[in-house]
């Protein structure tokens, strides 16, 4: 006789919920911004009433504040994770190099609203790019460094002024999407489609493997080693699906 199975507690189904609500929240948010946004359409998307929304966030500018803060913290244990790894400190470069470029197409959703606060920055106007800093971009910034200077110290990276690493790598990622609307015009193919982004990410990796290690054929067997352990994640903001999959209807909901 088999075991029926466990049912969730109250506190798995309140986590659910909440964690439904902010997922279709990033996904709205990241569309239309802050102001653009409507509280009516993340409701839907979670399959939740409005009352159901306000009960765990009090108003449309606190759940933005915990959908930027849920995006930044996915980077950053992300991040932080490639830095942790067991691999020697010129591979583990090579892995953060190459999640910032996978990051800049993929992950719609943090790029999206980084550049919201960007642009808000810029204009003068309330933003949280102070908190993000403090979060997500000084201590891995920091990290980086000693990641760097760890790699030059032990033999395996090219002895340089460790932010050089940074714009070669991190900079050139940076500048081929910034560019792509130009390059699309001048050069008459796109590069943003699949086939050249995978060409692109494989060049950025090699070329890295080719200047910044001492020895070039240790640094061609690690970008190879990078390239082939890392597969190329799909173009995807937010895995709506993973909403819609546990979403239940709105006039059925209530407080969990």
């Amino acid at each position: 006789m088999t075991s029926p199975a466990p049912t969730r507690t109250q506190a798995e189904r309140a986590d659910q919920t909440r964690a439904r609500i902010l997922d279709a929240a990033i996904h709205e948010f990241s569309e239309n911004g802050l102001a653009g946004a409507r509280t009516e359409q993340i409701a839907e998307l979670a399959g939740v009433n409005k009352a159901l929304l306000y009960y765990y966030f009090s108003s449309k500018e606190a759940l933005y504040t915990a959908a930027l803060d849920a995006v930044v913290e996915g980077v950053r244990a992300n991040s932080f994770a490639l830095l942790e790894a067991d691999a020697s400190a010129g591979e583990r470069f090579l892995r953060i190099v190459l999640n910032h470029f996978d990051r800049m197409y993929s992950n719609r959703a943090f790029q999206s609203l980084m550049q919201q606060e960007m642009i808000r920055l810029h204009s003068g106007e309330s933003n949280a790019m102070g908190p993000i800093a403090e979060k997500l971009m000084r201590p891995l910034w920091a990290r980086v460094r000693v990641l760097v200077e760890e790699g030059i110290t032990d033999g395996e990276l090219i002895p340089v002024e460790w932010t050089q690493l940074i714009y070669a790598g991190l900079g050139a990622n940076i500048l081929y999407f910034l560019s792509a609307p130009m390059t699309k015009l001048a050069q008459e193919y796109d590069p943003l489609s699949q086939e050249a982004l995978q060409s692109r990410r494989k060049t950025a990796i090699e070329y890295l493997g080719q200047t910044i290690f001492i020895d070039r054929e240790h640094g061609a067997r690690v970008a190879a080693h990078v390239l082939e352990s890392t597969p190329m994640p799909e173009r995807s903001a937010i895995a709506l699906a993973k909403v819609a999959k546990h979403a239940i209807k709105p006039g059925l909901n209530r407080p969990e």
